[in-house]
């Protein structure tokens, strides 16, 4: 049985002792009142604005009275309205940085347990070995989904301003959100949050039940039914994925829809989950464990990572070619205001997600170096860390965007919490299934 070991431990405590500091310090940091606001964008970015403000107010003296007065008025409620906005998009930062990681490792354990499920009802004969790996990541599922929905519900609480169409304000004077309010309205939001968590947890805690219960059976009732339960959980999480990506990220920028996006989500949160499972995997075989897994079953997880990196690309490359080539303004606002204001991000994470597992995975052999498979690894779930970073972050706070304290506390606190809680669960039992029936073929699978 695995023992979670003492330096692994207190570095994960000290990654998330360390991440809640970056964190309290980028909501402590957050302006309170327009005026601070201006006060930090004029620090940053200097005082070009004030400079245009006052070549704007220069113009009006050619006006006559009641025209100036009028412009005045026009000019002051506009400048209002943006110091407003500009308010808001700084008090999102810290909120956006920690709902970005949030997610981001919630959704590693939400891949895995598709693939877990998938692995379950295919009847697998490769991966049997790999259950246990799979069942401590997707253990995450509860104290990462737990922390997901409380966000949400802040969020509805008007904690934050991250999903403008929860303002009533705004809404009031806002069509097209009028003609979506029937589906995303805060109490129908939440019921919906708590049923996709419900379902995907109460599967994962059942068919570990079922597992567990295999292995001291003397029958294969328990398979079985994991079997038949893994089949209609999938038809499912195909449902309720795709509603989640809705809800929870493309609303963040309710007026632009994509029909591929739920599919573009769950290509990431798939790739970057089958990656976690080659790194842990990787990990207890180099610390003694998992002595029946082989170069075979890295090869298999290494192909797939390289395998679903392409169909990431495709996904993102017909989402965005569709949309540029036609050039409604509509849609198309979506990728100039990434490009335009977030032209590192999108484009290494282009190279990230594509160029480089490209380049790095095609090769057969390289699939079976470990340490080649962990750096590969590395790179992939950065990259995806990214696509999520790209999907939040311009709709919640525009171009006021950097990689600070917040987003670091963030990685460092979920990363933490996440280590922790996946290799504590894995000590709880063997990491070697015994009475699974596709078991002897798991461990005499080599290619």
């Amino acid at each position: 049985m695995y023992t979670f070991s003492n330096r692994l431990k207190i570095g994960s405590f000290i990654a998330m002792a360390v991440g809640l500091i970056c964190l309290a310090t980028g909501f402590l940091s957050a302006p309170s009142t327009v005026e601070e606001a201006k006060a930090m964008v004029a620090s940053a970015h200097g005082d070009g604005h004030g400079g245009g403000h006052a070549e704007e107010a220069s113009h009006q003296t050619t006006t006559d009275s009641h025209a100036e007065k009028d412009a005045h008025g026009a000019e002051a409620s506009h400048d209002a309205s943006h110091d407003e906005h500009l308010l808001h998009q700084l008090q999102n930062r810290p909120w956006s940085a920690l709902y970005v990681a949030a997610f981001f490792f919630f959704m590693i354990s939400l891949g895995v347990l598709a693939f877990y499920a998938i692995q379950r009802a295919a009847q697998a004969g490769w991966s049997p070995l790999l259950f246990r790996v799979m069942e401590g990541i997707t253990a995450y599922l509860v104290p990462g989904g737990i922390i997901v929905f409380v966000i949400l519900l802040l969020s509805v609480l008007h904690m934050n301003h991250m999903f403008v169409w929860m303002d009533a304000d705004v809404v009031a004077h806002d069509k097209l959100l009028q003609g979506k309010a029937g589906y995303l309205n805060p109490t129908f939001f939440l019921i919906r949050a708590a049923i996709f968590l419900g379902g995907w947890i109460f599967y994962r805690e059942y068919s570990r039940k079922l597992s567990l219960a295999q292995d001291e059976s003397d029958d294969n009732s328990n398979f079985k039914l994991n079997f038949r339960i893994s089949a209609a959980f999938l038809v499912f999480y195909l449902i309720t994925e795709s509603m989640m990506s809705w809800d929870w990220i493309m609303s963040v920028d309710p007026h632009w829809f994509s029909t591929l996006f739920g599919w573009y989500v769950f290509a990431s949160m798939f790739v970057s989950g089958i990656t976690v499972i080659a790194m842990v995997t990787i990990y207890l075989k180099s610390k003694g464990h998992l002595e029946n897994v082989n170069d075979s079953h890295i090869h298999d997880l290494a192909k797939f990572m390289f395998g679903i990196s392409i169909f990431w690309t495709y996904l993102w490359f017909s989402q965005f070619m569709l949309i540029w080539y036609a050039n409604i303004p509509e849609e198309v606002t979506y990728f100039i205001t990434r490009i335009e204001d977030y032209k590192l991000p999108f484009f290494g994470m282009l190279a990230m997600n594509f160029i480089f597992p490209l380049l790095v995975l095609m090769n057969s052999d390289y699939k079976r170096v470990n340490w080649f498979v962990i750096m590969a690894g590395i790179v992939v779930l950065f990259g995806h860390y990214m696509d999520v970073f790209n999907m939040i972050m311009p709709a919640t706070v525009g171009d006021q965007w950097y990689i600070g304290l917040p987003e670091i506390g963030g990685i460092l606190f979920f990363g933490g919490l996440f280590v922790y809680w996946v290799f504590n669960t894995l000590t709880k039992q063997p990491l070697q299934p015994k009475r699974n029936p596709f078991i002897e073929e798991s461990r005499q699978f080599h290619y």
